[in-house]
């Protein structure tokens, strides 16, 4: 007969439909391939031949030709005498087409996931049907830890590379929970930006049946006295008067970049309150290429006088309406 579907499934040959789905459950979550990382392979082969089992036996006419018949006559391997039931004759012979379902759209229809072991499908029905069957609930991974990583701009410009000491837990050799401090060591890329997280797996305390969390940084920009950022962009505000402002010509601005270069930038254009002189290429790296770099913009603050003689305000008049 090949494969003893029954035994497959531990029910004798009388079994009821819902003697068929007791089995199926408790054997399918018993070696589903995902509970069982250590022996996958074997679990896989299991797995298939227990929802084989159960799609035959449960499917009225397919066992019917399987007791009679056997595995071979399933798959058309032995022509019964004449025509029966799910058999139809062909050129002269009798087969029966056999069409098994997949082992994973078995288990979906009992469990409504695939793998319903993994943490973010796990839900109380499976939990339930893992304490029916005296399963072993998989080990739960602790929330991340996250930690913010402040940095100069002048760090984020450059890139960096800081050192962070850590203490957890872990068990030893005997199983005894010990604490142990370990250097963690941060690459800061250049131009890295505010929100970027750099992820420590498992870096977490060890506590029995808990994967251990992972260790997030997230990088923080530190307050600039000079720039602000802007995407790529750096910008730089310049204070400057009234009258420099309507008289620019011959007036420059003085940069200190992050990488302390000193930067001359002549303004040949009045400054209206909107101007902005730009330098290309001047500003933060980009990331993913850091020999590229946005821009930096050169804004200002003009100082308005807050109050104006007589003869100032006909003077400007004056000068302006010519």
């Amino acid at each position: 007969m090949g494969v003893d579907y029954y035994k497959v499934l531990q029910v004798d040959r009388n079994a009821k439909d819902d003697d068929l789905k007791r089995a199926y459950r408790k054997l399918a979550m018993k070696w589903h391939p995902d509970k069982n990382p250590h022996n996958k392979k074997e679990a896989e082969a299991k797995f298939k031949t227990i929802s084989e089992a159960y799609d035959v036996l449960s499917d009225p006419q397919k066992r019917a030709i399987y007791d009679q018949y056997g595995e071979e006559g399933l798959k058309g391997q032995v022509p019964p005498p004449g025509s029966y039931g799910g058999f139809s004759g062909e050129g002269g012979s009798t087969t029966f087409r056999f069409n098994s379902r997949n082992a994973n759209d078995i288990f979906r229809e009992f469990f409504g996931h695939s793998n319903p072991f993994s943490q973010s499908t796990l839900n109380e029905d499976v939990l339930s049907e893992l304490r029916a069957i005296g399963g072993t609930l998989p080990p739960r991974k602790a929330p991340s830890i996250e930690r913010i990583l402040s940095c100069s701009l002048e760090d984020l410009y450059k890139g960096t590379t800081r050192k962070m000491k850590i203490s957890r837990d872990v068990t030893d050799a005997n199983g005894k929970l010990t604490t142990v401090e370990e250097i963690l060591t941060i690459n800061i890329k250049p131009g890295w930006k505010k929100g970027t997280k750099i992820t420590f797996p498992e870096k977490g305390n060890e506590h029995q049946s808990i994967i251990p969390a992972d260790l997030v940084f997230i990088i923080d920009e530190k307050p600039h006295p000079a720039f602000k950022r802007e995407g790529n962009d750096l910008v730089f505000t310049q204070k400057i008067s009234l009258v420099d402002a309507l008289t620019a010509s011959g007036y420059s601005v003085q940069v200190s970049t992050l990488d302390g270069r000193s930067l001359t930038i002549p303004i040949n254009s009045i400054i209206s309150p909107t101007y902005e002189e730009v330098l290309k290429g001047e500003g933060m790296p980009i990331p993913r290429d850091p020999t590229r770099k946005g821009n930096l913009r050169v804004k200002f603050n003009i100082k308005f006088p807050t109050r104006l003689t007589s003869d100032q305000k006909t003077g400007i008049k004056r000068l302006l309406s010519s």
